[in-house]
């Protein structure tokens, strides 16, 4: 949620930001918002009017009650009791109009970043750099789930008859190299200096409606039926509303966490065979990175954030390239945003294994994360990156690790978490 004061300010600005994410629909919601924020100006200086009469009159009051004139004093009372209905009246017009306010401002998109490419959607996203180099080898590699059940790995059918579409049983050594992954991911991170942290896995509505736009809502997350609860797409949503109305300290700052979490989503719509197997599913294990900031510091985070996801993927010996999300591919809470995608040998093409996002004060406003200053309080900025997510990160670990006896090699910083394991043999 931006400034209501950028609005007033420069509304046309807001509208050229708007036009830029190609939500030219949602233009209207600005002068909606200038005319309602009008209307709740002149109803709040109304009641300060009637507050200051009312005052006034409580005071005479008195006055005429010590000077005996209790007639003249019933007069004047009478008059501070409809004084005292139209405050009332005032008042839940104000709270309507803030209400309706607020509505409007909640899908408003947060103003990107000037370095954001201007694009309509993931197709021009920007490709930033390469990390490591991308190999194909001379073999034929299986699809990730012909590979996994080489191992007897995975069970996909136990898992429809008991879960549906878009689950899992991972078994065996799939299933310990997916816990190997996220035990070395927790780690690495604890090694970067971050607070690990095991959070709550359901969040109210209030968080949900902080942490995302109402679209993404939709989209992901999944009700627990007659209850105010959620079950989170990612750690993120309940880290980032650990501090939920909080006015934080100063010298305290920055918080940096990092999490394990299982994730929920609902993943609507259909999907091509690239995307079936563990790819895209309703549950999957994650482990996360948030930031808590300076609003000046948060710029030098998210380069942090994101090359602490290289980094780990290339500690793996998987080849990655960042990239650069185009305008119209970000969510609204997002002021910039880049993707890590993993090289896939046998697609012969990346694809997103992670992404990292900076907020800046768009969704502190919202959860109300605010720093106590010397000259006043101000919203803190945000910021969220995956560690990793096992299930898309094991395609990749299959893929660059596969032999052509059909073995999966296991790079040295995974042998601690791996019981000494170097090579993984198939079953069959």
């Amino acid at each position: 949620m931006i400034d209501i004061k950028l609005l007033r300010e420069n509304p046309e600005l807001v509208k050229e930001n708007m036009k830029k994410k190609f939500q030219e629909h949602k233009l209207v919601l600005v002068d909606e918002v200038l005319e309602l924020d009008q209307k709740k100006r002149e109803a709040t200086l109304k009641g300060d009017e009637l507050r200051s009469q009312r005052n006034s009159l409580s005071g005479e009051i008195g006055n005429l009650m010590k000077q005996g004139q209790k007639e003249e004093a019933e007069k004047i009372k009478a008059q501070v009791q409809e004084i005292n209905q139209n405050l009332v009246k005032n008042e839940a017009l104000e709270e309507d109009l803030a209400t309706q306010i607020k509505e409007r401002m909640m899908k408003i998109p947060n103003m990107i970043h000037k370095s954001v490419p201007i694009g309509k959607d993931d197709s021009e996203n920007v490709e930033i750099e390469k990390f490591g180099e991308p190999i194909v080898p001379s073999y034929e590699i299986p699809y990730h789930t012909d590979i996994m059940e080489s191992f007897h790995g995975i069970d996909l059918d136990s898992a429809r008859r008991v879960a549906g579409n878009g689950f899992y049983y991972l078994m065996g050594d799939i299933a310990r190299l997916h816990s190997a992954v996220i035990s070395y991911a927790r780690d690495f991170m604890i090694n970067k200096g971050f607070t690990y942290c095991v959070p709550p896995f359901m969040i109210r509505s209030n968080v949900v409606t902080g942490v995302m736009s109402f679209e993404e809502m939709d989209a992901m997350m999944y009700k627990i039926e007659g209850e105010d609860l959620y079950l989170i797409g990612t750690s993120e949503h309940s880290m980032i509303g650990k501090f939920k109305e909080q006015l934080l300290q100063k010298s305290e700052l920055p918080y940096s966490m990092t999490s394990y979490s299982p994730c929920f989503r609902k993943e609507k719509g259909a999907h091509g065979i690239e995307e079936r197997g563990v790819y895209r599913i309703h549950q999957f294990e994650k482990q996360e990175m948030i930031v808590v900031c300076e609003p000046e510091d948060s710029w030098e985070w998210y380069e942090k954030l994101w090359s602490y996801t290289v980094e780990l993927f290339r500690s793996m010996d998987i080849p990655v390239r960042t990239l650069e999300c185009c305008s119209g591919d970000l969510a609204d809470l997002k002021a910039k945003s880049c993707d890590v995608e993993a090289w896939s040998p046998r697609q012969q093409k990346y694809f997103e294994v992670g992404s990292c996002s900076n907020l800046t004060d768009a969704q502190a406003r919202r959860l109300g994360i605010r720093i106590k200053g010397e000259k006043g309080n101000y919203y803190a900025h945000t910021l969220n990156n995956t560690v990793v997510a096992p299930p898309r990160m094991l395609i990749a670990f299959l893929e660059n690790h596969y032999q052509e006896d059909g073995s999966i090699t296991i790079p040295e910083v995974l042998w601690p978490y791996m019981g000494g394991t170097k090579v993984l043999v198939p079953n069959k």
